[in-house]
């Protein structure tokens, strides 16, 4: 699994129109991109590795200050470039692959007991943020 985590000052995530998700002041704008071979067991590792990552104000993790997350699916993450002008998705998990592992991720943070937004998964999304520092940073477990 792959993500791309933006520590924000609020975010949100519109789909045919409608906002259907949301954060508000400090916290993570999570882009996740899941690939074949990932499982469960990833997705409860990055769950755990983003609850618990200190890149807030004053080197704070979410779970320490409670701070929110907005976590959107993101296939193009495993995007291909490096032949041509055209990416491929070839590494990129097929939907009944990756929105199991993306919504395991959800869940675990939920039990770890953070506040989760989420885009709508497959949606053609307008993911709008304030990224604060700028602060952006790649995970991959």
């Amino acid at each position: 699994m792959r993500a791309v985590v933006q520590r924000v000052n609020g975010a949100s995530v519109v789909a045919e129109g409608e906002t259907v998700g949301e954060i508000t002041g400090e916290g993570l704008c999570v882009l996740v991109g899941v690939t074949h071979d990932d499982t469960a067991e990833k997705a409860a590792q990055l769950a755990r590795k983003l609850w618990s990552l200190r890149i807030l104000e004053g080197e704070k993790s979410c779970s320490d200050v409670g701070a929110p997350l907005l976590v959107v699916s993101q296939f193009t993450l495993y995007g291909d470039a490096r032949k041509g002008r055209r990416p491929t998705w070839n590494a990129a998990a097929p939907r009944p692959v990756a929105e199991p592992l993306v919504d395991e991720v959800v869940a675990r943070l939920r039990e770890s007991g953070a506040e989760v937004a989420t885009g709508s998964f497959g949606a053609a999304m307008k993911v709008s943020l304030t990224n604060d520092g700028p602060f952006t940073v790649l995970l991959e477990v």
